[in-house]
This record gives C-alpha cells, sequence and structure tokens, in this order.
C-alpha cells in the first residue's frame, strides 16, 4: 500500500513539472495603425482623420517633439 502510494505521489510530482504549449492568442488586427480604432476624442488627435497616413506620421511627429523630448521641457 505504501509503495502505491509513493507512486502516486511521484507521478504527481512529475506532472505538476510538465510545461504546457504556449501559443500567441489575443487580438490579431491586419489593419494598418493609421486606419484609426473608430473611437471619438479624446482617444483620438484633434484633427486627425482615420486612413490618413501623412497627418498621422505628422501626428506621431509632433507628439515625439513636444511630449517626449526633455530639452525642449527645459525652461
Amino acid at each position: 500500500m505504501r509503495t502505491v502510494l509513493v507512486l502516486a505521489l511521484a507521478a504527481l510530482a512529475l506532472a505538476a513539472c510538465a510545461e504546457r504549449e504556449q501559443t500567441a492568442s489575443g487580438i490579431k488586427s491586419d489593419a494598418a495603425p493609421f486606419n484609426g480604432t473608430n473611437k471619438q476624442p479624446p482617444y483620438t488627435a484633434v484633427g486627425w482623420k482615420p486612413g490618413d497616413r501623412a497627418n498621422w506620421e505628422q501626428q506621431l511627429k509632433t507628439r515625439t517633439v513636444n511630449g517626449q523630448n526633455d530639452y525642449v521641457k527645459v525652461p
């Protein structure tokens, strides 16, 4: 009886060490980022229209210079 219990515990311990397969999951989108999300402001920049790639790139450049450049913030 004791041998069966030890074997069962050993099998359970080894089963707990097994690694499950990891696969990518979640939302997958084939849409380009400049197409937007159909959300209203405040989630989009004022004046930007979904699908306008040139304006989208300009908004990114502006946000990078004004919001993420610490040299601009120094008085």
